[in-house]
């Protein structure tokens, strides 16, 4: 029986059949640090750098950190993408920017449809219970009250948070940072996005939860959305995503299928999940 459209992989259909979900045309984001110059913090000073632009701010010791330079890509309906790179490569800044969280500086950022990143990190309140919170967070990524209710259960078990006891009924404040990320993750993971962001999440938990979440992106990814995911676990990018953007210094070194990004990748940090940090270039030899 031939593939129908609905069978077929992203990278297996014809231009026409892909549809794009977020277009980055040439990207520059850029960082300003405030630093020790004249006049910093006031309100004059902030006037001047307003009308005297970079004149004012170099004056100031206004520090420019260039996060993310001239990217560009196309991500399509169904992938699910990794982002990969050494630590400050910029990964989480461009998330950032697909979810309109940072302008940037030059270039576009074009998406069809509401990016999420990670669902609810902002809406989440430590004084109040995990119950309490999951409504919250249901409800600000535009789910019905209802809808809520219907899934709450779900949210609960998929969380793991009740494992070891009723902590869904005490404050978030109470959880530890991997409780908190888990009950994010799986408070975002409720609803069908159109493009979700992904930030290091599956990094926390157990194996258990980890293949959870896997599966649970899948299942996003056939329901024609597109996933994107920061980590610096090659095995969670290898077991999820079937393409990889890899960011090296802010610029986009490598655009490709997931094993051949990988291995370039692995070659340039010294081995799997070596991600932390390049490899370091072998000493000069002391000559004879």
């Amino acid at each position: 029986m031939a593939d129908t459209p609905a069978d077929k992989t992203p990278a297996d259909k014809t231009p026409a059949e892909r549809v794009p979900t977020v277009v980055a045309d040439g990207v520059d984001i850029v960082y300003r640090v405030n630093g020790t110059g004249a006049g910093r913090g006031s309100a004059t000073a902030a006037l001047n750098r307003i009308l005297r632009g970079k004149k004012a701010e170099k004056a100031a010791g206004v520090r420019r950190v260039h996060a993310v330079k001239n990217v560009s890509f196309v991500a399509y309906r169904g992938e699910a993408i990794g982002l990969i790179g050494t630590n400050g490569s910029g990964k989480s800044t461009l998330l950032k920017a697909v979810a309109g969280l940072l302008p940037v500086e030059r270039g576009r950022i074009y998406t069809d449809g509401q990016p999420s990143l990670l669902g609810v990190n902002a809406a989440l309140m430590n004084d109040l219970t995990g119950e309490r919170n999951v409504y919250l967070g249901g409800l600000a990524m535009g789910m019905s009250r209802a809808q809520v209710k219907e899934r709450y259960q779900e949210i609960v078990d998929f969380s793991g948070i009740n494992d070891k006891g009723d902590f869904i009924t005490l404050p978030m404040r109470t959880y530890s940072s991997g409780m908190a990320a888990r009950l994010r993750f799986s408070i975002a993971a409720a609803k069908d996005h159109d493009v979700l962001l992904v930030d290091e999440a599956l990094a926390t938990g157990d194996r258990s939860f980890q293949k959870r979440s896997e599966e649970r992106i899948r299942e996003l990814r056939q329901h024609a959305g597109t996933v994107f995911l920061v980590s610096h676990s090659n095995k969670s990018i290898r077991d999820t995503c079937d393409r990889v953007l890899w960011l090296e210094r802010g610029e986009l070194r490598m655009d490709g299928p997931t094993e051949e990004v990988l291995k370039e990748y692995e070659k340039f940090t010294g081995g799997p999940d070596k991600a932390a940090k390049p490899k370091p270039a072998p000493k000069a030899k002391a000559a004879a």
